[in-house]
């Protein structure tokens, strides 16, 4: 479409013309030829038009439209409904380093002249803004990990990215098996150096062809800009060494799930500050329980458990996710994935855990396929609800979780987490918390969407799995 109509953005609409021309100058000395102004799905996969440099100022205007009732979940369904447009945001210009051609923005969707209510970076921001007013600014670090393997075009078969296999119960931080995968691991880590992310660690993760890249934590939108990014680059690296780069949180029943834990802290907005720092005088929580953490970490912790079954929804979006939410199933020893509804001290069995080597809280359930600003808002609101009740987490579970028998657990008032999709979703569209965080509008549209993948995946018959009952008939 040539021209923006008037509905989509603001009326009267500009950008700072000094910052307009910084970034164009930018992208000259780059030799950027086409620019993509992004927004994500309801799955947190990015979506945009390349726009030719020659139409960047259109662009960063809102020129590009789009018809989002043609995508899964992002309301305005029908063919009369008006389009959004993308707005970048200037500040967050990438050049894409797999490809010099490229540049990368980050934006927001408008519709009829304000913020689209169903766009999930502008969800995440209404929460920010809501800390903002309490004198809070979240911080999060994530520790994505993701599988890349060989898949054969004709058969579908899976083969693992280094030649070798490790032979042992777990292939964690294997240095062969590590040295093996430097075709993938290398450009990746020279990419994320160039980004400027704060790269500390690459690994060899627990399952077969698993990796996981460790970065700095900054402040929770930019650091859910880099998770939607980071997936996009692990694609186009591994498809320059002929292999993909999956993000289903379970894609073999016999190795490990593919995590994306959740590191959040709170900082005073005005200085910066650990607000989930230790106290200098103690609190009657911590002495209390044991973890030297704030108070307000504390509520904070308590505000999630107080919501998961419904927050679970959205960090573990899929059928698959639930494949990986157990103790052990198919594979040779534990999960290490988390499967109650507790904190723990250093527990990984457990949904939160308190790290003892930084001032944060650990929430161990989101996946490699969250869409991470829907995770991050349904936290932030879950949390900042804790700190505003001040409610109490309840005693930790620093036992290994897998080894307690039910009686244990109901002893204890420990719940297991869902343990289906369906089950976190019958949470979700009843949870107050989420119909304030999403709206009653989007609330029903993420409901639906998932309760289609579900009925998907439930009904869908598996041949491999028959057979195994037949032989039992």
């Amino acid at each position: 479409m040539s021209a923006t109509p008037t509905f989509a953005v603001p009326e009267g609409f500009t950008v700072d013309p000094a910052k307009l021309a910084a970034a164009r100058s930018r992208l000259e000395a780059a030799g950027i030829k086409f620019c993509f102004a992004t927004y994500v799905d309801i799955h947190g996969v990015p979506k945009a038009k390349a726009t030719p440099l020659d139409a960047f100022e259109k662009m960063a205007l809102g020129s590009e439209l789009f018809t989002v009732g043609a995508m899964e979940g992002m309301g305005l369904i029908g063919p009369q409904e008006d389009e959004c447009a993308a707005v970048p945001d200037l500040d967050t210009l990438i050049p894409c380093p797999w490809d010099s051609r490229l540049a990368y923005f980050f934006g927001d969707l408008y519709y009829h002249g304000a913020p689209y209510p169903h766009d999930a970076r502008v969800l995440l921001k209404r929460q920010i803004d809501r800390a903002a007013a309490m004198g809070f600014k979240m911080n999060l670090g994530m520790e994505p990990e993701f599988y890349v393997l060989y898949v054969d075009p004709a058969t579908g078969e899976r083969r693992l990215l280094q030649r070798d296999r490790y032979m042992g119960t777990c292939p964690a931080y294997d240095v062969n098996l590590t040295l093996g995968a430097l075709d993938f691991l290398e450009p990746m880590a020279d990419h994320l150096r160039t980004l400027g992310w704060g790269l500390y660690s690459c690994d060899q993760e627990g399952g077969h062809s698993q990796f996981e890249f460790d970065c700095g934590y900054s402040d929770v939108l930019t650091q859910c800009d880099r998770f939607v990014f980071l997936r996009l680059m692990a694609k186009q690296v591994a498809e320059k060494i002929g292999t993909t780069a999956t993000f289903v949180p379970k894609p073999f029943a016999n190795d490990f799930r593919s995590g994306n834990h959740f590191n959040m802290s709170l900082a005073s907005l005005a200085t910066g500050e650990n607000l989930f720092a230790p106290e200098p005088a103690g609190n009657a929580l911590a002495a209390k329980y044991g973890s030297p953490l704030s108070k307000l970490a504390y509520h904070f912790a308590a505000g999630i458990l107080r919501h998961a079954p419904a927050i679970l929804a959205v960090t573990a979006p899929t059928y698959n996710s639930y494949q990986g939410l157990l103790a052990q199933g198919d594979m040779p020893d534990m999960s290490w994935a988390p499967v109650m509804m507790s904190w723990g001290q250093n527990n990984r069995s457990a949904m939160l855990r308190f790290p003892p080597n930084r001032y944060c809280i650990e929430n161990r359930t989101p996946d490699i396929a969250c869409n991470p600003y829907l995770a991050a808002a349904v936290q932030l609101a879950a949390g900042l609800d804790g700190i505003e009740q001040e409610m109490d987490p309840g005693p930790p579970i620093n036992a290994n979780c897998y080894a307690l028998t039910r009686a244990q657990l109901r002893e204890a008032g420990v719940q297991l987490l869902p343990r289906t999709l369906l089950h976190a979703l019958e949470a979700f569209e009843t949870d107050p918390l989420i119909e304030r965080t999403f709206g009653p509008e989007f609330r029903d549209i993420y409901f639906r969407q998932k309760l289609r993948e579900w009925d998907e995946g439930f009904y869908a018959i598996n041949e491999a799995h028959l057979r195994k009952r037949l032989t039992f008939i």
